[in-house]
């Protein structure tokens, strides 16, 4: 594996967004029939106090009745960021902010993975490849 990296400056420079093809939605469920049907295709899962969210592929959320309103594209930061480095989600969510942008990002053990409205996606990894190049020119 990589080593992690910490420093803000050197993982803008390592950033290399990749955007994945699928669409994601967002749900959540306090319904264990619904939770056993999703949890072998769940992107992501996370436990909240009012039920589990889960990120789905688009398809799958429609079949379990979830509001597939508001389809995701995720990004996938490659840089091997080290969960206790600094700087990082904030460098990211305000390049897009800046453009009007939503992100929800989740970081995972090994990369960084940013939600966006998947009409915007484009933009977004456009943005953020900006971001990345900007970061290598001050080397």
């Amino acid at each position: 594996m990589p080593p992690r990296i910490r420093e803000t400056h050197a993982m803008l420079r390592a950033l290399r967004p990749v955007l994945d093809g699928q669409s994601y939605v967002f749900g959540s469920t306090a319904d264990d029939a619904v939770l056993a049907a999703a949890l072998p295709d769940a992107l992501g899962v996370f436990r909240e106090e009012e039920g589990v969210t889960l990120i789905l592929e688009r398809e799958k959320a429609e079949a379990l009745g979830f509001d597939v309103g508001l389809p995701m594209r995720r990004i996938v930061l490659t840089v091997h960021s080290a969960l206790d480095g600094v700087g990082l989600t904030a460098a990211v969510s305000s390049a897009l902010a800046a453009e009007s942008i939503p992100c929800n990002v989740v970081a995972a053990f090994h990369h960084d993975h940013i939600f966006v409205p998947a009409d915007r996606a484009e933009r977004a990894l456009t943005i953020l490849e900006g971001l990345q190049a900007e970061a290598e020119a001050r080397r």
